[in-house]
């Protein structure tokens, strides 16, 4: 890998939430800011919601999203490599983008070195203590039976109800998202102390929190948030083996 190329890290658009017409402006900004690091890109990480909903029937996809995956493609095509981490919102991937925009599309965390540094990435959801209820509402959603029995609705039943009950359940975060609830309280912060008894990594990258952080974790290792598209408009970025979180702006 060369050091003179920066790596960039994004996630939580959850485009189009709460509808359409408010997430345009948002899908605009980003394709700004995929435009302004295809100069200096040799990889980017999508950690995960960057839809408020996807769900891939056999011949199928969401209606929208043109000018996002549009760009993502033209990326791809000019030898800027880009991996995707699905999120809780966006988990019902099944080969469209890696049949399409010939982009790689992960389920789990996985390992990465860059930069050499070596790099846990993923979306963040499920993992750490607590929140039993949702792990167990992830494993019924990702079941083969569950999503075989959500196949036979039509498309414009079974995408409308999931938009309508995302949007109800969580218009696009909470307002337990706007603070940091301390170190004992923070999932993810566990999360990593936990993983680091057993392997080291100097840097833990997550999105899903909505809660852009940088946090010093024992051994020397860094846990990162990367925020979102719907208030902070972070990113991180990698640059000579140093990671830093900076906010888009026009």
């Amino acid at each position: 890998m060369t050091m003179t190329k920066k790596i960039y890290f994004a996630s939580d658009q959850h485009f189009g939430a709460p509808n359409s017409e408010k997430s345009f402006p948002r899908e605009q900004l980003f394709i700004k800011w995929l435009d302004t690091v295809k100069q200096d890109a040799e990889i980017i990480f999508l950690l995960g919601d960057l839809f408020d909903f996807w769900f891939e029937y056999k011949h199928v996809v969401p209606k929208g999203f043109v000018r996002v995956l549009g760009k993502l493609a033209e990326l791809k095509d000019a030898g800027i490599q880009i991996y995707f981490f699905v999120g809780n919102h966006d988990l019902w991937m099944n080969g469209y983008f890696e049949q399409e925009l010939n982009i790689p599309v992960y389920h789990q965390p996985k390992e990465f070195t860059l930069q050499n540094k070596t790099f846990l990435i993923g979306h963040g959801d499920g993992l750490g203590p607590g929140d039993k209820g949702y792990k167990m509402m992830k494993k019924v959603f990702t079941s083969p039976l569950c999503n075989w029995l959500f196949k036979w609705f039509h498309p414009d039943l079974g995408v409308g109800l999931a938009k309508y009950m995302s949007v109800e359940n969580k218009l696009i975060s909470g307002d337990e998202d706007v603070k940091f609830l301390g170190e004992e309280k923070e999932f993810l912060i566990q999360h990593c102390k936990k993983v680091l008894e057993e392997k080291h990594y100097d840097y833990f990258v997550f999105g899903h929190r909505h809660l852009p952080m940088i946090f010093d974790l024992p051994q020397n290792s860094k846990y990162v948030n990367t925020g979102d598209w719907i208030t902070y408009f972070t990113y991180g970025v990698l640059v000579n083996g140093v990671f830093s979180l900076k906010e888009f702006k026009i």
